[in-house]
């Protein structure tokens, strides 16, 4: 029965734990005081990783090893020096997630400026992805939020561990089918209505906010654009385009059923410098047939006029389908235990929330 949700915010990291079903109680918190950017529980170890901005004082990692709570500081992703200066450095951890079943240790991060890192043990040490580094498509990376460009989904094969394929802000979508030694720019049918007629369908200049695979079929993707929501169902090759999606079809958050690739949710707002529901209705829209109808989800969301927004991570699915938890930038914690059809607030008094992710 006990379910865990970890939340990452501006002012520390909060879990919450279901011990029965409607009843939950907050039942730990970490880093009180230090912005949390990133979350993550690996199922194959039960170890925890949490990452940190301290801004002036840079980024770090910290893991809490299965069967403790005591969070200690480990290796952190960072650029290779360069012979004329220090080069780059890691201004953010904006994604995190385990390698397959077959790679016992293994852990990818994205960050921003756009670096792919992986970690063959666990977290204690990183090397960059040169070869996706290096692509000479990267000189037409931009940023996309924030000033420069940045790594936030990574989705790795469950079936096939070399497989990787992620998205940037802005660059588009990418994969790798020999772990990360070669990589392709992939994402036909993407369209960038921000960008010039003739570079629409660009897949470089591509803004994809957020893309997750569906576990059971992980063929089958599905993106928050910066002005649309898109559905592949060949590996990220080819996307359809969802346009009539009441009320909006912006956002930053998504997540897919773990085992119905056509269910998938969204939290819609007013895109570019607005950034707020629409209408000031706070709602989540699901679709159960894979685009073709959406539907909006409100029960024990605000009636009253709300001004939440929902960044990229911070919508969150467990694995038996049932559990949805979303986080704002106001602070409110949200979940539902029936797919969607009922909404229960949790908090309404946490920091401005970066990340929700369950334990599994």
């Amino acid at each position: 029965m006990n379910e865990t949700v970890h939340i990452g915010t501006r002012k520390g990291l909060f879990q919450f734990t279901r011990t029965a079903p409607g009843q939950w109680q907050r039942s730990e918190t970490a880093f009180l005081g230090d912005p949390v950017t990133m979350v993550l529980t690996d199922p194959r170890t039960g170890d925890r990783y949490a990452g940190l901005n301290h801004g002036h004082f840079g980024v770090k990692l910290h893991a809490a090893r299965a069967g403790t709570n005591e969070w200690k500081e480990i290796g952190t992703p960072a650029f290779p020096k360069v012979e004329d200066g220090d080069g780059p450095t890691v201004d953010l951890i904006w994604e995190l997630v385990t390698g397959g079943e077959d790679e016992p240790g293994t852990l990818w991060a994205g960050t921003i400026p756009g670096g792919l890192f992986k970690s063959t043990d666990n977290g204690e040490s990183w090397r960059l992805i040169d070869a996706l580094w290096q692509k000479p498509e990267r000189d037409k990376w931009f940023g996309g939020g924030y000033d420069k460009p940045g790594i936030h989904s990574i989705c790795v094969h469950p079936h096939d561990s070399n497989t990787i394929r992620l998205a940037i802000s802005c660059g588009g979508v990418w994969e790798s089918t020999n772990g990360g030694e070669t990589w392709q720019q992939t994402g036909q049918g993407l369209r960038a209505a921000f960008m010039p007629p003739e570079l629409a369908y660009d897949p470089v200049s591509q803004d994809p906010h957020r893309m997750v695979q569906c576990p059971a079929s992980p063929d089958h993707l599905w993106i928050q654009h910066h002005n649309g929501i898109f559905r592949s169902e060949d590996g990220g090759q080819n996307w359809t385009e969802f346009t009539d999606v009441s009320p909006s079809v912006f956002g930053f958050a998504v997540a897919v059923h773990p085992t119905q690739p056509d269910t998938a949710w969204f939290v819609p707002a007013i895109k570019d410098e607005h950034r707020i529901p629409v209408d000031a209705q706070l709602v989540v829209t699901r679709t159960r047939d894979g685009g073709k109808t959406f539907e909006t989800l409100n029960r024990g969301l605000p009636e009253e006029p709300a001004y939440d927004l929902i960044y990229r991570h911070s919508l969150d699915i467990d694995a038996s389908g049932d559990l949805l938890a979303f986080g704002s930038t106001t602070g409110n914690l949200w979940v539902s235990e029936d797919q969607g059809d009922h909404w229960q607030c949790l908090s309404k008094h946490l920091p401005p929330i970066n990340v929700v992710r369950f334990d599994s």
